[in-house]
């Protein structure tokens, strides 16, 4: 059931003013509700790209951050992989400092309103934490990442967000290829010590995956906007349309362009597919160019885009991650009659985060769990009619700890859909590899890196987020690139 904003506001002020009444003991922060999220009604939201969730009111981010057990051992530190003194910057919000709170994560995260937005904080920081452990329930945890959505939300309205100070020029210089998470980090960490920084874009606009992978309705462009513009301010130089591999070779950058050394961070966007019967069909996407052009290109603005949307009316989204609950989300927002979301497990073992999950059903999205494609038919003009399904049931555990999902023999049937779309997984794109003499990769066709550094094979030639581990989330991309920029200062220091 859907709780209006304001009500979830009145009810905060009005716990807020009991409890500074009195001298709050450990007890009393056990005993303090969870706030809620405040979001838009599901029925208006499905019609607009606008933000779903609408924040934290004061109330709501003080009372929250009160329910901070302020352990001695602090836990959900060591869950953060960035570090954050997530009990400092709790202290700080549930005293009213909402400035000195956003000033203590910004000491280790460059992108607090975007990590409060797209991080899974209830597998890191609130898996930790012992208020959860407590209650035996993750999702009963401090809200750590709604907390800090809220200040640095507060202090960017307010025009507080300052740029960070910028040391006096060294003569060194970066390359960074690449402008998502792991490259945002990297750039800002790199120019505070005052090496010369240029990052390389191969898209004519610069955010990366924050960019052309996460919808508006989960994160608004404008704050991506903000971050890039505050690395122009530090004096970090940006080059868009440059596609390293082609443009230029890493090496050429190195050996004749004057760079002492380089960051890759082109993430993993090729896509991944089924390998079935009529995945050439017209109709049938990759979740990465559904999303690109959605996202990056505002596809479904009609009337303004400059490239087109597949119209579609019955929509089958392949998958179970965040990835698949934005375009089934996105599919809900360009007008589908029906959107169903097909999985092969069940949706306990969805990697999907649960509130993307329920949003996505509030939202209109039809799930089909222990399902899966088998071949998509075509018909008139080669477009897609239908897909053909398997049943599945679990078997015993894989590799990832999940149970297997096995056919069921004789179990297909047939699912009227005009569109297909497949968000199974991506993985990383092999150009600079196959440009890159000697720079070692993995069977997946990952950088393999020294674990400690990030550095590659290759000298002066560093790696890390999502072309190293494999697609992951923006709070782990920006942990190794907060680890790849600690050892290129090193290497100049």
């Amino acid at each position: 059931m859907h709780v209006s904003p304001e009500s979830l506001k009145s009810a905060a002020a009005e716990k807020l003013a009991e409890l500074k009444e009195i001298d709050l003991k450990p007890k009393d922060r056990v005993d303090i509700p969870v706030q809620e999220m405040p979001t838009q009604d599901p029925l208006e939201r499905s019609r607009n790209m606008s933000e779903v969730a609408i924040g934290y009111y004061a109330e709501q981010a003080q009372l929250e951050a009160m329910r901070c057990l302020q352990c001695k051992n602090a836990p959900c530190i060591a869950g953060c992989p960035v570090g954050i003194r997530i009990p400092d910057f709790l202290k700080a919000a549930a005293e009213g400092d909402f400035d000195k709170a956003v000033e203590i994560i910004r000491e280790n995260s460059l992108l607090p309103a975007v990590c409060g937005r797209v991080c899974p904080q209830e597998t890191q920081c609130q898996r930790s934490c012992t208020l959860g452990k407590i209650l035996k329930d993750v999702n009963k945890s401090v809200a750590i990442g709604r907390v800090e959505r809220y200040v640095a939300d507060l202090q960017r309205e307010q025009g507080h967000q300052g740029v960070p100070e910028v040391k006096p020029p060294t003569g060194k210089k970066v390359a960074v290829i690449g402008s998502g998470p792991a490259s945002i980090t990297v750039a800002a960490d790199v120019r505070r010590e005052g090496h010369e920084v240029t990052m390389f874009e191969a898209f004519h606009k610069l955010g990366g995956v924050l960019l052309y992978g996460i919808p508006e309705f989960r994160l608004p462009k404008a704050i991506v906007k903000k971050e890039i513009d505050t690395l122009v301010e530090m004096g970090v130089e940006m080059k868009t349309n440059f596609v390293v591999g082609r443009t230029r070779k890493i090496k050429d950058l190195l050996e004749q362009d004057g760079f002492d050394a380089a960051f890759i961070g082109t993430g993993a966007g090729l896509p991944k597919f089924m390998n079935i019967p009529g995945e050439n069909l017209v109709g049938v996407f990759s979740a990465n160019e559904y999303l690109t052009r959605s996202n990056l290109m505002k596809a479904y603005d009609v009337k303004r885009a400059h490239t087109p949307m597949y119209v579609s009316k019955k929509v089958a989204v392949l998958g179970g991650g965040n990835v698949a609950m934005d375009a089934a989300r996105t599919a809900v927002r360009l007008g589908a009659d029906e959107v169903h979301l097909v999985y092969r497990r069940t949706e306990k073992e969805m990697p999907a985060r649960v509130e993307e999950v329920v949003h996505a059903r509030e939202e209109g999205v039809i799930f089909h769990m222990l399902e899966n494609a088998s071949k998509i038919l075509g018909g008139e003009n080669d477009c897609v009619t239908q897909m053909e399904c398997l049943r599945y049931e679990l078997g015993e555990s894989d590799d990832s700890g999940r149970r297997r999902p096995v056919a069921i023999e004789g179990s297909e049937f047939l699912m009227d859909v005009d569109t297909v779309i497949i968000a199974i997984g991506n993985g990383s794109n092999p150009l600079i590899s196959q440009t890159t003499d000697g720079l070692e990769i993995n069977r997946w066709g990952n950088i393999v890196v020294d674990e400690a550094t990030g550095k590659s094979s290759l000298d002066g030639i560093y790696a890390g987020g999502d072309i190293v581990l494999g697609a992951a989330t923006v709070i782990l991309a920006m942990g190794e690139g907060r680890r790849c920029a600690a050892a290129i200062n090193a290497e100049f220091a």
